[in-house]
This record gives C-alpha cells, sequence and structure tokens, in this order.
C-alpha cells in the first residue's frame, strides 16, 4: 500500500495511511492494537467481532 493513500478503517470509519487490509477491507494500526490488546471477556469484543463479520459480509455480496 502506497503510504501517502488514505483509507476508511472498517472498525473507526476513520481515514488512515497506516494499517493492513485484510480481503478488500482496511484496519488501521491504531484498531488492530486495541483489537489484539482486548480479551474476550471486554465489552468492546463482541463489537469487534461485528464489524469485522463486514469483511465476510462485504466480500460475498
Amino acid at each position: 500500500m502506497d503510504l501517502q493513500e488514505d483509507c476508511t478503517c472498517i472498525i473507526c470509519g476513520e481515514q488512515k495511511a497506516e494499517g493492513i487490509h485484510i480481503v478488500s477491507e482496511f484496519i488501521c494500526d491504531a484498531c488492530e492494537t486495541e483489537m489484539v490488546r482486548t480479551d474476550v471477556k471486554d465489552e468492546k469484543y463482541p463489537f469487534f467481532i461485528h464489524q469485522l463479520k463486514q469483511i465476510w459480509y462485504r466480500k460475498n455480496a
């Protein structure tokens, strides 16, 4: 990815230049870091799961 290009994160919805692409979707570095540090018992965990499901839904739409 060109570091000058901003992409919209599927987790936070913000435009960011750095992160990862999974299939055709983008997750910014900040959200990736927060997700991997989130315990399954954390109340935000289901939110991350829901957002990540969008990768599958958009791929198969």
